[in-house]
């Protein structure tokens, strides 16, 4: 009677479903182990993490490859076509090749930017065609981008990799913005141009960014100069450092408020644009204006 009941069929699925499940699980309980493992690795670690990041994926891949080999290795048929199709004509591998092209050329790219490092996590850069934003992550598929209003965009590594890419910590963090004010035409230039070097000297996150020999010759640490003689004023801009685009972007925000302050307190004048406007007495017409811009008839 035992050996009967060994004999059945359903035994014998029920013991390839078992494999397949334990092989499932353990594919899933591992793959879970590498990236916790190398989790730990990446925040002990305090340089690049790009590569790192990118090996993890690469490995869990791998891992999840190897599981879904061995889940179909359990199946009979699922075998035996297998090996029928590519011991016949090789059609398996044609099959793969189209329906893996985009996918291998993601895993290509990606391969690439992690050698290469054109960007790295945690860099801020911008594409040609438009996005922007923070680097956070590098997978075999795709680059993850977060924006400055904390969204995220998913963008294929092949795409990535024909694009322009601006990065501005590529080589250095430090970055150099403009702070532009106008001034009235009666205001003395000089005087004006020294408050606002004054100001950027002044905010804590300004940095000087000259070179030695720069500094030996005697370069100002701020430079101001005249830039445009516009229609009511004298435009002036100030070359600001920071250490990197937030900083900077938030000292301008403050300088454009300090500067305006000191050139109340200093009595220099910004001047905004006024436009004077005379209208004609109604009696100067040869008769009165027709409703709706209708033509006048005498």
């Amino acid at each position: 009677m035992e050996k009967f009941f060994a004999e059945l069929p359903w035994q014998a699925l029920a013991g390839k479903a078992l494999s397949i499940c334990l092989i499932l699980l353990g594919t899933f309980v591992f793959s879970r182990m590498v990236k916790k493992g190398f989790q730990r690795w990446l925040d002990k670690t305090t340089g690049d993490t790009t590569r790192l990041t990118f090996i993890c994926h690469m490995i869990t891949g791998a891992v999840y490859v190897l599981g879904i080999a061995f889940v179909i290795y359990q199946i009979d048929f699922l075998r035996g076509v297998a090996v029928s199709l590519v011991a016949g004509s090789g059609v398996m591998a044609v099959i793969i090749g189209f329906a893996s092209q985009t996918t291998f050329s993601n895993i290509v790219s990606g391969f690439f930017i992690s050698v290469f490092q054109p960007f790295r996590i945690g860099d801020r850069v911008r594409f040609l065609s438009g996005p922007s934003g923070i680097v956070e992550d590098i997978t075999l598929r795709h680059t993850v981008l977060r924006t400055l209003d904390n969204k995220r965009l998913i963008i294929p590594n092949n795409n990535i990799n024909g694009e322009i890419i601006e990065n501005a910590s590529i080589m250095s963090s430090k970055v150099c913005q403009y702070l532009d004010v106008g001034v009235s035409y009666r205001a003395d230039l000089d005087e004006a141009m020294r408050f606002m070097a004054e100001e950027v000297l002044a905010h804590p996150a300004s940095l000087d960014a000259r070179t030695e020999a720069e500094k030996a010759s005697g370069v100002p640490e701020v430079t101001v100069r005249v830039i445009e003689l516009g229609d009511s004023s004298v435009k002036l801009r100030a070359w600001v450092w920071s250490e990197d685009v937030p900083a900077g972007y938030a000292m301008i925000c403050d300088l454009l408020k300090n500067v305006k302050e000191r050139f109340e307190r200093e009595g220099v004048e910004i001047p905004f644009p006024q436009r004077v406007v005379h209208l004609a007495q109604m009696e100067n017409f040869p008769c009165e204006l027709p409703p709706y811009n209708m033509m006048c008839k005498k």
